[in-house]
């Protein structure tokens, strides 16, 4: 990085309703789902679908689940996001400031308060190890559109993906081993990845790829071969085919396969959210359980660990 230059870190996130109602729910899927980014349909066509049918039916039950995940503080991936963003700042000695794809922080509001220090150059840090036209790309469609009410514009850096980066994978690492020193070591570990349509991957989105790679390095770093780990996606949302195999589905078919006992992480994601402290830690338990599995274990997200610090640490500064 250039000494000459004044340099900030806006971090970069999904985002998360500000409220666990269904009124918060829905201007945060309304914002989300708008994003042609992540959903491609004609907007003639979806638009319809998306405000009579999606939010009305939706809205109130993703907001009883938030209920269920909500802490003291606010959403979870917030709380960690903040408490990331602030160990970030005191290892880097610099501004650190939150942008949210959707929601608040929005990224026009992380980028106007690093301007406000004095910022001259900017390293954007998307929070998503696996690149992805419906994660990154939108993270950074949402600073160019930001960057069009500035008028001295400066210097940015953007980080596309850290699939594998060495200290990424050895935190993920880590963070089974001391599952494993505390619990003990289950028969398969199930790396679960957040889901998107096959079709984008079948037009050229790399995501797929990018969490075939983390899986089997992770495999590596840990001395597992292919029948001790594998991978699945989550989150499916909608009648069309999703990448493949399914988390759920996958959960089903494990005891028949003499799969008892199964630790389950999520690379995907870089801070716990509802995604992983609902849809994972319970509703894919009693999936596992029902199904006649034994023994079911959430390994959490690297949330603000020192070593998942250390690995931002190094990806800024070598932006």
């Amino acid at each position: 990085m250039s000494g000459s230059l004044k340099t900030g870190v806006l971090l970069v996130n999904l985002g998360t309703p500000d409220e666990p109602t269904a009124k918060g729910v829905k201007a945060f899927l309304q914002e989300f789902l708008h994003d042609h980014r992540v959903v491609d349909m004609n907007r003639w066509l979806w638009c319809p679908i998306l405000h009579g049918v999606i939010l009305p039916i939706r809205s109130p039950k993703v907001a009883k689940l938030y209920q269920s995940v909500w802490m003291e503080q606010g959403s979870p991936l917030m709380v960690y996001s903040r408490q990331q963003a602030d160990k970030l700042a005191q290892a880097l000695n610099m501004p650190v400031e939150l942008g949210m794809s959707y929601g608040n922080p929005s990224l026009k509001d992380g980028l106007s308060r690093l301007l406000d220090q004095g910022v001259d150059k900017v390293v954007v840090l998307p929070l998503y190890p696996q690149y992805s036209g419906t994660t990154t790309a939108a993270a950074f469609d949402g600073i160019a559109k930001a960057c069009k009410s500035i008028s001295t514009l400066p210097s940015i850096s953007l980080v596309r993906d850290y699939h594998d980066n060495a200290r990424y994978i050895k935190a993920l690492a880590n963070s089974v081993r001391a599952h494993w020193e505390q619990h003990g070591r289950a028969d398969y570990l199930l790396c679960s990845y957040h889901g998107i349509p096959k079709r984008y991957a079948d037009n050229g989105d790399v995501y797929p790829l990018h969490c075939e790679a983390t899986t089997k390095l992770l495999g590596e770093e840990l001395g597992l071969d292919s029948s001790q780990i594998g991978m699945s996606y989550q989150s499916i949302f909608g009648r069309e085919e999703w990448l493949q195999p399914y988390t759920e589905q996958t959960l089903k078919q494990m005891p028949d396969k003499g799969i008892k006992s199964l630790d389950i992480i999520t690379p995907a994601f870089s801070v716990d959210c509802l995604e992983t402290l609902e849809e994972i830690a319970v509703e894919a338990k009693e999936t596992f359980i029902e199904a006649g599995g034994e023994s079911y274990r959430y390994i959490s997200c690297l949330n603000d660990s020192q070593e998942h610090i250390d690995m931002m640490v190094e990806l800024v500064q070598s932006a």
